[in-house]
């Protein structure tokens, strides 16, 4: 690749179309920072902004959306390659660039095929039409004459005369993108619905997949962030004298909380940091642990809003032949990435550019604008691989880090944090408190239902860009909003058929721990409730658990995946638990449905669980998971993202637990706060239900949603003990055991 100005790399291309023959490896955005493609227009009613086409016929597609490891970086391509019909190893992609994408929000909320793909879509049909177009202008015959194969187009009445799109596109579309382009209908697609190989699998194999971590510029300088474990901690002295007499080291950078130690390589950066002192005015004390759930629930409310009424539920529960009440608890998690966060940035003549893992690099633009004080169109961020996703590289704090160093030593700078900082000091999922109460006619159908869930306030309101509460902005004085913590009253509605329902948020008005969206906020701690309830419930009605769920649905789709994961499990009915008296190790199945949102995808799981009656401990055997996001794109792709988020989930749902003293936070390493480990991984089964023709929806965050529950219906059916609160770590089985008159000595 051919190196280029520095003074020209972030300026606009002026030339229309970028016009681009560069092999793919050459695409990756590990570029070095010389041979970064220039800027060029990202308006999104702009075709040019989509894609570029070469002499070649190879396809240059440009999307505001990341890979994540989720394998959107393939299923795009075959939207791109299917709807423009080339094939699909003509297709490259470009991910997450400022410079040169278009803003399409931030990469999550299973929004990326479902938003994301629908908007490339659109695009590549505009490219394709208006290439026909042209075809028939230069050889004066109708459009509608025409076809295109593997992106030549075709006369169909003298199938000789063809043209290829790198003959006809010239030096660009030059076009607005048409809303109402003519789609391709679904029977004539070819690579839509096919399990092709992801493209980043081979890189990342052989070890050549270009991480932030790996990534380098020349004269780069080495960075860490000194922060204390105290939540509000202020800084009351600094002595730096030993760490000067380190080798390597440059110097320290402060600015108002923000404490910094620049070296010239990687070690000396650790090396000097340790040896800062640094006295610390600790914050004051958060709520008590072990009283969390209470504590939560006493906090002050900022609003209430029913998120779900229908008919009248005081008299449905006062007519009921039986009612049912129960209280449910999720804890406070972090995002537990398998590496530390990383960044790199570099400030030149007044611009910077930063190489960041954020999954919203366009919102991430503005923030550090307003971090910095620069203005947003002298940032540039350009997106590459991190160690972990799904929340956490919303709020990329490295980023902000680097970018304030860089600014302040004036040479490329790259800042990793430590494995304290990443689980100690992300940002945390808030907790939850959900009350549920169900009333039941003399025939054991729910007639009413009535939920009041404690959730975080939501203090991002306008959208567009988002605002992440970013530890570089509070420790220079910026004032940011509170919390970003997604729509977390979603899936806090009944997800049944019910003739009585009330849902009610209670809107907390303040966390007191940073907070940010954990992988399916909000849905999988409500369903976690819901679903939860709705076996105790069935319990009450002494009817089996699939049985009552079949009994209160009358959406199609959702029975369909109810009944596919049975039969996929061979889910045999029974309404209460059958224990072994003297066996120790017992086991039991539970199930779990969702449709996400109340609105998109369905998914149904099936748990298989051991418990130990004597220790208390929990081990997952199978997950059976039905699933139906409409229109498949990859087959292979859902399958990984169904198996990653349930293996993910587990975790989540058996041990992950942020633990704290005072202002302290404690889990600061997989000793304290442990993830699962590979023997403990369950076998995890997948029945993908294709809707060809229908909307395609997102896999990543569904089927998490359905797994807590899920398991802990299934540890009621072992032992009839009910856990009502995550996560399921074995002292907290042992007390439902006990509880329940199971445990055994």
């Amino acid at each position: 690749m051919n190196n280029l100005d520095r003074r020209h790399f972030l300026k606009a291309s002026t030339s229309g179309l970028l016009v681009v023959s560069f092999p793919f490896s050459e695409l990756a955005q590990a570029a070095t920072p010389l041979g970064l493609t220039p800027a060029k227009s990202v308006a999104k009613d702009a075709l040019d902004t989509w894609l570029s086409i070469d002499r070649q016929n190879q396809v240059t597609i440009y999307v505001g959306k990341v890979d994540l490891g989720t394998g959107t970086k393939t299923a795009l391509a075959q939207i791109a390659a299917e709807e423009l019909s080339v094939p699909f190893h003509h297709i490259h992609m470009v991910m997450g660039d400022t410079g040169t994408t278009p803003d399409q929000w931030i990469t999550g909320a299973a929004l990326t095929i479902q938003q994301g793909g629908s908007e490339l879509r659109v695009a590549a049909a505009s490219a394709r039409a208006a290439l026909i177009a042209r075809a028939a202008q230069q050889w004066q015959v109708p459009a509608a004459q025409l076809k295109v194969v593997d992106g030549q187009v075709i006369d169909t009445l003298a199938p000789s005369r063809q043209l290829s799109y790198g003959a006809l596109i010239g030096q660009g579309f030059e076009l607005k993108v048409d809303p109402k382009a003519m789609l391709k209908p679904h029977t004539d697609y070819a690579v839509v619905g096919r399990s092709i190989p992801r493209v980043d699998i081979p890189a990342k194999v052989s070890g050549e997949h270009p991480y932030v971590h790996d990534f380098k510029l020349p004269n780069m300088l080495h960075a860490r962030v000194i922060r204390s474990t105290h939540i509000g901690a202020r800084i009351a002295s600094v002595n730096d004298q030993a760490a000067r007499k380190v080798k390597g080291f440059v110097r320290t950078v402060r600015q108002g909380e923000f404490l910094a130690v620049v070296c010239n390589t990687e070690w000396a950066a650790v090396k000097a940091a340790r040896a800062m002192v640094v006295q610390w005015t600790p914050g004051p004390d958060l709520p008590a642990k072990a009283q969390l759930d209470a504590a939560w629930r006493q906090m002050p409310l900022a609003k209430e809003e029913a998120t779900q009424k229908v008919g009248q539920i005081d008299t449905a529960l006062a007519n009921a032949a039986k009612t049912v009440r129960a209280s449910y608890h999720f804890t406070v998690q972090t995002h537990a990435s398998i590496g530390p966060s990383c960044a790199v940035a570099h400030f030149e003549n007044g611009e910077l550019v930063v190489w960041s893992a954020s999954q919203a690099t366009h919102s991430m633009q503005h923030e550090l604008s307003v971090i910095t004080g620069l203005p947003k169109e002298r940032i540039r961020l350009v997106y590459l691989d991190g160690s972990g996703c799904y929340g956490r590289n919303g709020h990329e704090d490295a980023s902000a880090d680097a970018a304030l160093i860089a600014i302040a030593i004036g040479r490329p700078v790259r800042v990793q944090w430590m494995r304290h900082d990443e689980t100690a000091l992300a940002p945390k999922s808030p907790p939850r408190a959900m009350d549920l109460e169900a009333a039941l006619d003399a025939n054991g159908n729910i007639v009413g239902w009535k939920g009041d869930f404690y959730i975080a306030l939501n203090h991002i309101q306008a959208f567009k860009p988002l605002d992440f509460p970013l530890l570089a902005a509070a420790e220079t004085g910026v004032p940011r909003p509170g919390n970003w913590v997604g729509f977390l009253f979603q899936n806090a509605g009944a997800p049944y058929t019910v003739p009585n329902i009330q849902v009610t948020t209670k809107h907390v008005a303040q966390t007191f721990l940073r907070s940010a969206h954990l992988r399916s906020p909000g849905r999988i701690e409500n369903s976690f409730a819901n679903e939860s309830f709705m076996d105790e419930v069935a319990h009450a009605a002494g009817v089996d658990a699939a049985e009552f769920r079949l009994r209160h649905l009358q959406d199609p789709r959702a029975k369909d995946v109810v009944q596919a994961v049975l039969k996929a499990s061979q889910w045999s009915p029974r309404v209460s638990a059958s224990i072994p008296a003297k066996e120790r190790f017992v086991r039991g199945r539970g199930i779990s449905y969702v449709r996400y949102n109340n609105a998109i995808t369905y998914v149904a799981t099936v748990a298989e669980v051991e418990v130990d009656r004597q220790s208390g401990a929990v081990r997952v055997l199978r997950l059976v998971i039905a699933h139906d996001c409409g229109q498949m794109i990859n087959p292979d792709g859902v399958l990984n993202q169904i198996q990653g988020g349930a293996i993910q989930t587990v975790s989540r749902t058996l041990m992950e637990d942020v633990r704290w003293s005072g202002s302290q936070i404690e889990s600061v390493d997989w000793a304290t706060y442990p993830i699962l480990r590979f023997g403990q991984v369950p076998k995890v089964e997948a029945v993908l239900i294709d809707r060809p023709g229908q909307p395609s929806w997102g896999a990543g965050e569904q089927t998490p949603t359905t797994i807590p529950a899920a398991i802990a219906n299934a540890i009621f059916d072992a032992t009839g003990a009910r856990l009502r609160q995550i996560p399921f770590v074995p002292d907290r089985v042992l007390a439902a055991l006990k509880t329940a008159g199971t445990a055994m000595a």
